[in-house]
């Protein structure tokens, strides 16, 4: 069987909630992209805008189009001053923070914030919504920290699903929405039942908003609500109320059609408004029915559980899909159509405003006429934007913006009125419509979209008022983070809304206004922040990944490129972008040198000495600078070098701007053996050289100032050191005696040895240490207000113990962690694992910050023998104890961490000395805190702000040396030498993104609408097809519908007006562009192997492109078949790369059907192309024709053509029908249908997948399931073959494939591509042979997933692997992974067969600690080497990428 894995989470986001949710007063945005949940915490910071010159306002107006704007990995080059006298003037962007992100085990449909009465975190509690009728509802736990599920309800019961000929759950749109004060939440599933979930709230007179203290005296509620938190008495209470189901006609019979329903504001009782219809609303049937929806607003009695309608607004337009509650200072609801806004308030008067020309024809409804504006409202998004008058922010489907104003007479709405925002103030910065808005704080919104990345918008105001202005800017530069505190800003909020028109507060990153200086154009938008996104993937191809400029960076390059890259078409509308995907990190190479001598490299950037009279000042002004010592560029480098038959030696050179050279004349003596580590101490004044002997201490000039040697006067022994460590002005040394040495720089910058007080420092053998400068007090022993910079020092005992001391002080550790070793979920200084449990063979031990210029924050990483690395994060807790001591308040929480080391070696000399490789910290590569992992498995551990820590690996072979290099010609890049001896000055690539997917991600942006992407492996270019909306006239010529000639509509619909573009992959620039017919449509684009010569019977690569056009639903689709070739040319002046060009070779017109999917078939260059409701296999002609040999009759649609390469054996996918499997034939030419699949099923994409001797058809349906079916003519079950057996149904939640690509299987011996792997690894194959064959399957939500078939011993221990640790781990929400997998509708009889493996729980093994792994794995028959290299089959059959 298969197993079913994915290789990048999804990214679209389709859900997102603003709320306090770790503490009472954070501010948190929850995000949900299908199955994944993210939780981020919101950071403002100040950044200082360029100045703009030649009066390019724009530029900071607009900061989207500047793409290092975005990019927040590189705050400090992107924000840099000018360094004129005048301070550049400075602005607040709200950023993103990662707080915890959790798969679940469902389709998240809705997300509800409800404020209980109490919660661990203090703050709100979350109701998520999933696909069907289930609620979860969860809280933030911060003792340890992660969601925790306080509850699970579902509402899939049989007898709630009313009549059996009712509509199917799965069918039917379900929402879920709260009241506003957290009575209650509302559930509408099924066709039209309402579930509603109350929830227990204090007295509601005590919780009155307008208690006063000092009229009321104190709150009764305080001490009620305190006697519950810390009383035994709150245990077995829950939060919630038992829920009950309503039939929506039990509230009013009208109800029998619900559109839309919304809890409203401002009500004492939970009160909701709904909208329905006695009849299905039908734009055709306008002639018959207009206006007869209902707006009612029903108040509901929780204790009763009665229901009482006190509004009712009937004649209502038909085409109004949505309300939206409004909130003070207007109240009411606002009912969105798609053609008009009509706002309700609380006693049912009506206004209303059409937006376009249709608005009139389609409803008699009183509206004020704005059909100028000609918008389009489907799909929109509103949200609330200014507190003070209620202005309101439209989002439409294709990302522009607008502004919602009211016009208020006294306290209610006397009118709307919208305005476009100008293209110059941000109109347009937003490339597509939003699926979801949030509010952040005061002048922010998260955008988030399921067709481009997701945006953090914010805005300013424009203002007459000078002065104010003036006062803005003149605040104190350290109140960036927001002026005021939130709870005055509300205060005052309340107070504007209660008194009319107050000056507006300076809020956060606002420039103050009055609202009575609102005018058009007042708001102008930025994009603060954003998350990538790669949804919905249309189509991928693999291509060339190795393109150069010139020889030189081909030669540079050598070694460190992967042979393929993928290349996907994803995004929609103009955030239609192309994506390029490579597994591991491909360095950009700055210089590339032999050194095949090279073992440990260092990199320093020391300052020189000073004379005396200079010292003091230079020193100050270079502690006062943002990094002190960081801040210079590096000037040293020491390297460690040994070869056979020679002495090891040490060298020093000094750095040029791409390079080195050696340095001579100084005080370095090169002869005194190997360099274990180098560094700088006492603020970068004196460089520090460990040797195996002796340390040894230079000036910035290498003058020698001191030695220090390893020399015990009371023994008289002379132990070597193994490996140190560097905190200014702190020096640790582990020797191998298992002893450590700790040494401090005092004031005069010598070294002077810490005395080891405690006597069991000088017992306990010791194998490892690090330490660590403590900015963020996440280590301090006591908690106090102001950051200090504590060392702390962490030792790694032999007994697999964790020790914490606080430096200098030397006599007691701090904390103790006897546990560490194995590397349990959650690490305290209390947990104690059994004595007979396995431990983790650990070798190193690293705390280092990971991070970006937004956030970064300490993590502890551990180092096994076999180098996957596991890593915690620190955290603390307010433990009940009296004493706040690090032991009871500190804990570590292991990380998720799939990544699995390859062993890259191209030789076997090396694993021994793998101690000789310890993990670099690189404090600034590239914008991040980095950490380094050199060895067999070269990895780097990333992270920035929006994401967990992430290893990803650097492409090539093994590492032995590493270290930082930063020059004026390689900016915050490193240099490393691998173990064939080349040494690579390189950075990071600087458009890449590596930590939010996991994987190196370059995104180019076409701007466009994408249907389709092909590689020309001759030309090595890149062929895309593309579409922009184009109005729509219906045909005037038509002879048979003259009154078409008639037609006067100044309003015209959009259709698709198709382009096909070649694009060159040196600059990823389009060099030609071929416009089609108006309204046709690229449908699929492919590289085909084709004959173009009857007589000579020569084969080209040749694209192939099908079209189709469409004129509206009154007239037949047209196809197109076009066939090009990419033929050199003369390139344009300045522009070498456009010398290339599409020429067309073949053209065929399909009278009736589109062309839906063309392959290559057989083995004489002819190609199969489905064409309406026909497949034809047609050959190229030199005369341009395309000539039909053969042909099948099909049912209705057919999504997908393949065949298996070669073979003849083809599978059909339909629209309806399901799976044909067929065969063709070349002597004589003719398809002949082999079998078909039992039922019909709507697919979208399919393919066939070879493992061994059997054949497999897999097909994706449009419920989002993966059917494996298998072609066996022998069973009995097939009926000699006629029937597809139908082996297992796989569901796959929300994402849905878009395409399947049958790939090639690298063997998991884990040699790259580059380095053919030696005789010596041929040792870690499997026995049985493994599948050749995968499946890669690009979805809707972004996410890409793979199908890999098994050995018959692979799946038995895999599958009940993953059935061990279903039963073992957490999931989040409460949710069973195995309900989630099966299938609602599948037969019965195949509910417990032999289904296909879910990667994704397998993915989190690493998660168990070691004596958990070992028990489970014991439990499944196999040990836990075994169980390692199944995982890392699964992650490393696609080593090309």
């Amino acid at each position: 069987m298969q197993c079913y894995t994915e290789l990048t989470p999804p990214t679209a986001v389709t859900h997102s909630l603003s709320l306090p949710f770790t503490s009472a007063d954070s501010n948190n945005l929850i995000v949900a992209k299908t199955s994944l949940l993210q939780i981020f915490a919101t950071k403002v910071i100040a950044v200082e805008l360029d100045v703009p010159a030649k009066g390019e306002l724009s530029a900071e107006q607009l900061g989207v189009f500047d793409k290092s704007a975005n990019d927040d990995d590189r705050l400090e080059s992107t924000f840099l001053g000018t360094g004129s006298m005048v301070p550049p003037p400075r602005a607040n962007r709200t950023k993103l923070v990662l707080v915890a992100e959790y798969t679940l085990s469902g389709t998240i449909t809705s997300l509800a914030r409800i404020k209980t009465l109490t919660s661990k975190s203090g703050g709100e509690v979350v109701l998520l919504g999933f696909k069907d009728a289930k609620l979860s509802l969860v809280e933030w736990d911060p003792e340890r920290p992660g969601i925790s599920t306080i509850s699970v309800h579902y509402y899939e019961q049989d007898e709630l699903e009313g009549a059996p000929w009712a509509t199917n759950l799965s069918d039917c749109v379900n929402y879920l929405t709260a009241d506003p004060g957290s009575r209650c939440a509302a559930l509408k599933f099924g066709p039209r039942n309402l579930a509603i979930l109350p929830f227990k709230q204090g007295d509601e007179d005590v919780n009155m908003d307008d208690w006063d203290e000092e009229l009321d005296g104190p709150r009764p509620s305080d001490k009620t609500i305190m006697k519950v938190t810390n009383g035994e008495d709150g245990k077995g209470d829950t939060p919630y109320g038992s829920s009950f189901v309503l039939r929506l006609p039990s509230l009013d019979p009208t109800l029998i059609h619900p559109v839309h329903l919304a809890f409203l504001y401002e009500y004492r009782e939970p009160t909701f408004g709904i909208l329905s219809s006695t009849m299905v609303p039908s734009a055709s049937l306008l002639h018959e029915r207009k206006d007869h929806l209902t707006y009612m607003v029903f108040t509901l009695d929780l204790h009763q559980r009665a229901s009482t309608t006190i509004l009712s607004v009937s004649g209502l337009p038909f085409d109004l899909f949505q309300i939206v509650p409004v909130p003070a200072p207007v109240g009411g609801a606002l009912l969105v159509g798609t053609n008009q806004l009509i706002h309700i308030d609380q006693a049912g008067k009506a206004n209303g405003v059409g937006v376009n020309p249709f608005a009139k024809q389609t409803t008699s409804f009183g509206l004020a006429d704005q059909s100028d504006l000609e918008m389009r409202l489907e799909s929109c998004r509103i949200e609330q934007l200014s507190i003070q008058n209620g202005e309101m922010l439209i989002i439409l489907h294709d990302g522009a913006l607008a502004i919602l104003s009211f016009k208020m007479d006294g306290r209610s709405v006397s009118g709307l009125s919208i305005r476009r925002v100008a293209d110059e103030s941000g109109g347009s910065i937003i490339s597509t419509g939003a699926s979801t808005v949030s509010p952040l704080g005061a002048n922010a919104l998260f955008v988030g979209s399921e067709g481009s990345d997701s945006v953090v918008l914010g805005w300013t105001r424009k203002s007459n008022q000078v002065s104010r202005r003036k006062s803005r800017l003149d605040l104190p530069d350290g109140m960036d983070d927001g002026f005021l505190d939130e709870d005055e800003d509300d205060e005052d909020d309340i107070d504007d809304d209660l008194y009319g028109d107050a000056p507006a507060t300076a809020q956060a990153g606002a420039v103050p206004t009055d609202s009575s200086t609102t005018k058009a154009g007042d708001y102008i938008f930025q994009i603060h922040d954003s998350l990538v996104s790669i949804a919905p993937i249309i189509g991928t191809d693999f291509g060339n990944a190795a393109f150069y400029r010139d020889d030189e960076e081909k030669r540079n390059s050598e070694g460190v490129r992967s042979e393929l890259e993928l290349v996907a078409a994803v995004g929609r509308n103009k955030g239609g972008s192309l994506a390029i995907i490579h597994q591991n990190i491909q360095p950009k190479i700055i210089g590339r040198f032999e050194f095949p001598e090279a073992r440990g490299i260092w990199t320093i950037s020391a300052k020189r000495p000073t004379t005396k009279g200079l010292e003091a000042g230079k020193e100050k002004s270079e502690l006062s600078g943002d990094y002190g010592e960081d801040a210079q560029y590096d000037r040293l480098m020491i390297v460690s070098k040994a070869l056979p038959d020679t002495p090891e030696v040490s060298d020093v050179y000094v750095l040029t701007s791409a390079g080195f050279e050696a340095l001579t004349g100084s005080e370095f003596e090169p002869a005194a053996g190997s360099t274990i580590e180098a560094g700088t101490l006492g603020n970068g004044m004196r460089v520090i050289q460990v040797l195996k002997s002796e340390v040894r201490s230079y000036d910035g000039d290498l003058g020698l100032a001191q030695i220090l040697p390893m020399y015990d006067d009371d023994t008289g022994a002379e132990p070597k050191i193994v490996s140190a460590s560097f905190a200014d002005p702190f020096l640790l040394l582990v020797r191998d005696d298992a002893s450590i040495f700790v040494a401090q720089c005092d004031d005069n910058n010598e070294l002077e040895e810490i005395e080891r007080e405690d006597d069991g420092l000088l017992t306990t053998k010791w194998l490892t240490g690090c330490l660590y400068t403590d900015t963020t007090d996440k280590f301090a022993t006591v908690q106090s207000d102001k950051g200090g910079r504590n060392v702390m020092m962490f030792l790694l005992s032999a007994g697999g113990a964790l020790h914490i001391y606080a430096l200098p002080d030397l006599s007691k550790a701090v904390y103790v962690a006897e546990g560490l070793c194995f590397v349990p979920p959650v690490l305290s200084a209390d947990y104690a694992a059994r004595r007979s449990a396995a431990r983790e063979a650990l070798t190193e031990i690293l705390v280092a910050d990971l991070g970006d210029a937004v956030s970064k924050s300490p993590y502890l990483i551990l180092r096994p023998s076999s180098d996957d690395l596991t890593i915690y994060e620190p955290f603390r807790t307010n433990s009940q104890s009296s004493s706040d001591s690090l032991s009871s308040s500190l804990h570590f929480l292991k990380m998720h961490n799939p990544h699995l080391a390859k062993n890259t070696y191209t030789s076997a000399e090396e694993p021994s000395n793998m101690g000789d490789h310890p993990m670099r910290t690189i404090s600034n590569l590239g914008g991040y805190s980095a950490v380094f992992l050199p060895g067999g498995s070269p990895s780097f551990i990333l992270k920035n702000a929006k994401s967990t820590p992430k290893v990803i690996s650097l492409q090539g072979t093994g590492v032995r040396g590493m270290s930082g290099f930063h020059t004026a010609g390689c900016d915050r890049g490193f240099i490393y030498a691998d173990v064939e001896g080349i040494a690579r000055v390189a950075q990071l690539p600087a458009d890449e993104n590596f930590t939010e997917l996991g994987v190196s991600l370059r995104k180019v942006p076409l701007n466009e609408a994408i249907h389709a992407v092909a590689y020309h492996p001759p030309m090595e270019c890149y062929v895309v097809g593309t579409s922009t909306g184009t109005e729509f006239e219906l045909p005037k010529d038509d002879d048979h519908r003259r009154d078409w000639q008639r037609e006067d509509t100044s309003f015209k619909p959009t259709m698709e007006q198709g382009y096909l573009k070649l694009i060159n992959p040196l600059n990823w620039s389009i060099i030609d562009t071929i416009e089609l017919e108006p309204f046709e449509v690229i449908m699929c684009v492919n590289t085909l192997n084709l004959e173009i010569s009857e007589t000579t019977n020569e084969r080209r690569q040749l694209i192939t492109v099908g079209t189709a056009i469409s004129r509206g639903e009154d007239l037949p689709i047209k196809g197109k078949l076009y066939v090009y070739d990419v033929v050199n040319v003369v390139p344009e002046p300045d522009r070498p790369e456009t010398n290339k060009r599409l020429k067309l070779v073949a053209k065929e017109e399909i009278p009736r059907g589109a062309i839906t999917g063309v392959s290559e078939i057989g083995t004489q260059g002819f190609m199969l192309v489905a064409q309406g409701q026909k497949c034809m296999v047609r050959g190229l002609k030199e005369d341009g024709t395309l000539l039909p040999v053969a042909f099948m009759d099909m049912n209705c649609y057919v999504t997908a053509v393949k065949e298996l390469r070669g073979t003849g054996l083809c599978v059909l996918s339909d629209a309806v029908k399901g799976a044909w499997f067929v065969g063709y034939t070349e002597e004589p030419y003719k398809m002949i249908l082999f079998g078909k699949s039992a039922t019909n099923m709507e697919i979208v994409t399919a393919d066939l997948l070879p493992d061994g001797k059997e054949l497999y058809i897999v097909v994706a349906d449009a419920n989002c399931n993966l059917h494996i079916m298998q072609f066996d003519p022998e069973n009995p079950k097939s009926l000699h073959g006629h029937l597809l057996l139908h082996r297992t149904t796989f569901a796959l939640g929300g994402h849905l494939p878009t395409a399947m690509t049958l790939l090639p299987r690298t063997t998991s011996t884990s040699s790259t591509p580059i380095a053919p792997s030696s005789p010596d690894d041929m040792d870690t194959t499997f026995p049985a042979p493994i599948p050749q064959h995968q499946i890669l399957m690009p979805t809707t939500t972004g996410s890409i997933c793979l199908l890999t078939p098994l050995s018959e011993s692979q799946y038995r221990s895999l599958s009940t692997l993953t059935s061990h640790l279903t039963n073992t781990l957490y999931h989040a929400g409460g949710l069973n992974p195995r309900a989630y997998r099966i299938d609602k509708d599948a037969p019965e009889a195949m509910v417990g067969g032999r289904a296909v493996v879910d990667g994704v729980i397998l993915m989190r093994w690493m998660e168990l600690g070691s004596q958990r792994r070992v028990e489970v794995a014991g439990r499944v028959g196999v040990d836990v080497e075994e169980v390692r290299e199944d995982l890392l089959a699964l992650r490393g059959g696609l080593d090309y990428l």
